[in-house]
């Protein structure tokens, strides 16, 4: 399966013979490819072009400028040629400011003309721009919240993207873009289940922001694991935090919603969190459910098989419900 797009950072000599020669040659040869000049000017101290593949594939390539100039950057979501396959990765954070930025304007401005219904969500499309426009991944992401409205059941897609471009647009999570945009996945086929399991990491993270924690994701313990968060707040010890998300009755063989959500918290308590020994709050996200599944689950708050928990539901216009087992060293006003 493709990765999430990044650059491959060449650390020879370029120029544009070498780049006809060596880059467009071949993916020509092997799928059918235009080489012409990117749609943006490419920031100073650099030459670029842009390939355009018969398959709807795109790359990018800028190399620097001047006799004596070294480094090219390769950015696509197609086969890599294969003088570039022994090159280094690097995430948009990695590679240098000016560039990255030309190169993401060049993928959204193509994002926005594929997927117009994107454009007014600018936030959205820049914060999951690595797997909206990966090789293998750009049609089920855009998929997934275009026609699933990003897992939410009973709500439409305008009021998902809504309530992920105010989210994301606070920053929470601008230094962990690459990471955590990537957790969608790049697959082919669209897993509806998979994928909103991934965006509950956003729901326990925008829960924990409302209520004035700042989170910092995968978080390594000392068992080799990773708990998916640190809840840290101004003179309070750090709260360690790990996610799950059940699945609808009708959905999956547990015949009531008690009993989904008691056996999906178990494959968690049964194994990552046991292993870790105790100290992390469970979140466990209904969002999932649909509200006749959720009434009843709200109503018997049953126990989840760990302590201390967090059982809620968050709807795309930040109506959140939800109860707690144990004593949680978190405050949750909105609970």
């Amino acid at each position: 399966m493709a990765k999430p797009l990044r650059f491959r950072h060449s650390r020879e000599r370029w120029d544009s013979g070498r780049v006809a020669r060596a880059l467009h040659s071949e993916l020509d040869d092997n799928l059918g490819a235009s080489m012409g000049a990117p749609w943006f000017r490419q920031p100073s101290g650099y030459e670029a072009v842009r390939f355009d593949v018969d398959n709807g594939d795109t790359a990018l390539f800028a190399w620097r400028a001047g006799d004596d100039e070294t480094g090219g950057w390769w950015l696509g979501n197609t086969e890599t040629p294969s003088p570039l396959w022994r090159t280094d990765k690097q995430t948009f954070a990695q590679a240098p400011f000016d560039l990255s930025r030309w190169a993401q304007r060049e993928f959204t401005a193509e994002l926005h003309e594929q997927a117009p219904w994107l454009e007014p969500y600018p936030y959205v499309s820049w914060f999951f721009l690595p797997v909206f426009c990966s090789k293998d991944g750009r049609e089920t992401t855009r998929a997934f919240f275009r026609e699933h409205a990003a897992g939410f059941p009973d709500a439409d897609s305008e009021d998902a993207l809504d309530f992920y471009e105010s989210f994301l647009s606070t920053g929470v999570f601008d230094d962990h873009r690459h990471e955590m945009a990537g957790k969608l996945g790049t697959s082919e086929y669209l897993d509806v289940t998979r994928s909103s399991s991934a965006m509950s990491e956003f729901h326990a993270a925008w829960l924990l922001r409302e209520a004035g924690y700042d989170v910092t994701p995968e978080i390594e313990v000392t068992t080799g694991h990773s708990l998916d968060f640190r809840a840290d707040r101004e003179g309070e010890q750090g709260v360690l935090v790990e996610v799950t998300r059940p699945v609808p009755t009708n959905d999956r063989a547990a015949s009531t919603p008690i009993a989904a959500i008691r056996d999906t918290a178990a494959t968690k308590t049964d194994g990552q969190l046991s292993e870790h020994g105790g100290g992390a709050v469970l979140f466990v996200d209904c969002s999932s459910f649909p509200d006749d599944e959720w009434r009843r689950i709200l109503g018997e708050q049953p126990d989840v098989h760990h302590r201390p928990a967090v059982v809620f539901r968050l709807r795309p216009d930040g109506t959140v419900q939800g109860y707690t087992k144990g004593s949680v060293p978190l405050e949750l006003p909105q609970l």
